[in-house]
């Protein structure tokens, strides 16, 4: 995909910016931080109707920008959307308290093998954890599969956020198998303030709105490089869908 010129030649929007700001940059401090606001308010916006959000983590990060969506919005379309316009890995972050409630290890710590090895360069750890299909599903592949066992996940995270207690790794297991197509991502005990990845993003925009502690991340990456698309091309492609585009820095100082 590229998205830095659309079908009627338009030109590319600035990540953060809008297609009238000024060729020399010009803009002030304070004009920026109310645009950072402002990005802010609409993704935050769109997370509360279900719809998605194009989230860009850090230049110095990962220096990607996922489609994220509230958990318990996503559906069949929804996958489809992320397969065919993000392209990369569709995963379900979940709070750090409901992956406690799952009895979900990280990865690394449950794979012993001499291959593991939990040290990427753009932070102290990954955040995978199992890879699981819902029971009901069939191979778990299919756009109507992964938005089962995606949706259900969102569902057993709001019963744990709304009854801490109630909800035991036996019920998790009666509900879903690993191996399978969904990966489950664990956040930072701390939120935003251990981990800034598009993990612990997500799942603060979902706590902001009062969604289930649940969030899908999908990496966007470019067709003609494979490589991760650009912030510049992606803040294209959300404008041109009608998306939210926010900066992982904006949402940090917004709801760290």
């Amino acid at each position: 995909m590229r998205a830095d010129i659309d079908a009627d030649g338009d030109a590319e929007v600035a990540p953060g910016g809008d297609a009238g700001a000024t060729a020399d940059g010009g803009a002030t401090a304070e004009s920026e931080a109310a645009d950072a606001a402002e990005s802010v308010e609409r993704a935050l916006a769109a997370f509360r109707a279900g719809d998605p959000v194009c989230v860009h983590d850090f230049a110095d990060r990962e220096g990607e920008t996922d489609i994220v969506y509230p958990a318990g919005a996503v559906d069949e379309a929804a996958v489809a959307h992320m397969r065919n316009d993000a392209g990369g890995l569709i995963c379900v972050a979940v709070s750090d308290a409901v992956g406690d409630a799952f009895d979900l290890p990280f990865l690394a710590d449950a794979i012993d093998h001499p291959a593991v090895d939990d040290d990427p360069d753009y932070d102290d750890r990954s955040s995978f954890s199992l890879p699981v299909n819902h029971r009901e599903t069939f191979t778990g592949i299919t756009d109507a599969d992964r938005a089962r066992t995606v949706s259900e996940l969102a569902s057993a995270a709001g019963r744990v956020r709304d009854d801490p207690t109630g909800y035991a790794p036996e019920d998790f297991a009666a509900e879903f198998r690993a191996p399978g197509h969904v990966h489950v991502l664990r956040g930072d005990r701390d939120g935003l303030g251990g981990r800034t990845g598009h993990t612990e993003l997500g799942l603060a925009m979902a706590e902001a709105v009062g969604a289930a502690p649940a969030a899908v991340v999908c990496e966007m990456l470019d067709d003609e490089t494979g490589d991760a698309l650009a912030p510049a091309d992606a803040a294209a492609y959300a404008a041109r869908r009608g998306i939210p585009y926010v900066e992982g820095a904006a949402l940090v100082e917004a709801l760290k």
